[in-house]
């Protein structure tokens, strides 16, 4: 007799290598449904990312009238944390428990951050908006709600990522420890895109009351998606705990130094802020632009999100195909910053009658630059940095990411409302504040080319991981079998 069952289950694991980027990670000992149990925490933090970046933004400033200089500072306020992700990163590597768990530990204390934030988000809404009782409260009690919680928020999705990646680097072997942070990125966008719909969908007849439902929702959805996702995923080994305890410890500064020493570490760091900070600018703006000079409503700049995420996972995608096939990180990482140029270029044509169309094929071609970039940069850290430093690594990618995007975001709110209070100079026209900070960033994109120049000229080396590694300190013992209780 015929298996349906046996016949349907090979096709839909041959779905997963075949079209889902990074999927021929997978192995016996790591299963594909293992690793795409583990990328939940990449949805959770998506989500956060569509809600703050792509519909509280946009709704504090054109709904609630907010002054986008105070928006784009509460955006920016999750930079305080940024930097600590490279401490983050080195804390996970090194951290002794009782039960010998080094990553876990520090993925909880993030989604309780992350609750936390979504837990205090609908008061500051609700103050901020005037609804109902909320009226008679202070209207700053509003504004420091609203950037506490974005606070919060932002530093659990912080310690997620970073110690999280770091888990999925812990679970396959070194050779395919970038295939693996990348199809941790893609589950990220999948996450975006998704969270961007049904977020627009239920919000395409928007009322406070509803903003407020589908935050509350989300806050049970992270803790939930994130359990499933840590559950049994790091083996608890005793053995380890002590052996860790036995080794002299090596002190962050200690291992800082040994990673920035690489050659062509640090010139990609600074590749990595440039780059980062040239698309980041737009991150505040572009559903803001799209709803005060395009005339787009509420729903439609939420799928914005969705289409810039699709264009990353394009970027990405592409990224996954060539650099599989050992093509240099770094040129992908110049094609990445060049492509988002043009799309810049295109977004500010929008504006000049040329119509919504331009300005969706712009946001398109950022996403995909910002895929492209993304990735390669991040393969470029990975490949280069010792085995026991991998999380110290990644964070060190994060934080500069990370703060590079966060200063972005805040100068672009600032400048944005600077040229709005100089109308009477730029003749009040909606769309100037926006165009001058896109062209902000394309000359920023252009810096990041020329940062890159001494890779292709060969007056510095592209990062090199065939430099010896600094001696192990609190190095975790070999993969072990995850299931296995010590």
């Amino acid at each position: 007799m015929f298996n349906y069952r046996a016949f349907a289950t090979q096709k839909l694991s041959g779905l997963g290598p075949k079209y889902l980027p990074f999927a021929d990670v997978a192995s016996d000992d790591v299963p594909l449904s293992r690793l795409l149990r583990l990328s939940l925490f990449q949805i959770t933090v998506g989500m956060a990312l569509v809600l703050l970046v792509g519909i509280l933004n946009r709704v504090m400033i054109v709904e609630l009238s907010v002054p986008a200089t105070l928006v784009a500072g509460m955006l920016a306020l999750p930079l305080l944390f940024a930097p600590f992700r490279t401490l983050i990163g080195f804390k996970s590597d090194v951290h002794v428990s009782a039960l010998g768990l080094r990553r876990v530990p520090y993925i909880w204390k993030g989604t309780l951050y992350q609750f936390g934030g979504f837990a205090i988000m609908p008061f500051a809404l609700l103050v901020l908006s005037g609804y109902g009782e909320a009226k008679d409260a202070p209207i700053w009690l509003g504004y420091g709600s609203a950037a506490l919680s974005f606070l919060l928020v932002g530093a659990g999705v912080h310690i997620v990522q970073t110690v999280g990646l770091a888990l999925a680097t812990d679970l396959v072997e070194q050779e395919d420890q970038p295939k693996v942070v990348g199809l941790m990125y893609v589950m990220l966008l999948l996450g975006m895109v998704f969270s961007a719909l049904v977020f627009g969908t239920l919000l395409e007849n928007y009322t406070p009351g509803r903003l407020i439902q589908v935050i509350q929702g989300a806050a049970v959805i992270t803790v939930t998606l994130n359990m499933v996702a840590m559950w049994q995923q790091e083996a608890r080994s005793r053995d380890r705990a002590r052996a860790m305890k036995a080794a002299r410890p090596m002190q962050f500064s200690e291992a800082w130094t040994s990673l920035v020493q690489r050659p062509g570490m640090l010139r990609l760091l600074i590749v990595i802020g440039l780059g980062t900070f040239g698309y980041g600018m737009a991150d505040v703006l572009l559903e803001p632009y799209g709803g005060q000079v395009l005339g787009l409503s509420v729903a439609s700049t939420t799928k914005l999100t969705a289409l810039f995420a699709l264009g990353t996972l394009v970027g990405f995608g592409l990224a996954s195909k060539v650099l599989g096939q050992g093509a240099s990180p770094v040129r992908y990482a110049i094609i990445g910053a060049a492509i988002g140029m043009p799309g810049f270029l295109a977004i500010i044509l929008s504006s000049l009658s040329i119509g919504i169309a331009l300005f969706l094929i712009g946001t398109l071609a950022i996403g995909v630059g910002t895929g492209l970039f993304g990735h390669a940069t991040l393969t470029a850290t990975i490949r280069a940095a010792p085995a026991n430093q991998i999380g110290l690594a990644l964070g060190a990618w994060g934080a500069v990411q990370a703060t590079a995007a966060g200063i972005g975001v805040a100068l672009a709110g600032i400048v944005r409302d600077i040229i709005v209070g100089l109308g009477h100079l730029t003749g009040n026209a909606p769309q100037t504040p926006y165009n001058f900070v896109f062209s902000v960033e394309i000359v920023f994109l252009a810096l990041a080319l020329l940062a890159t120049l001494p890779f292709l000229t060969g007056r510095n080396k592209a990062p090199d991981p065939s430099v010896a590694e600094t001696p192990r300190m609190n190095a975790p013992e070999p993969h072990s079998n995850p299931m296995e209780v010590s």
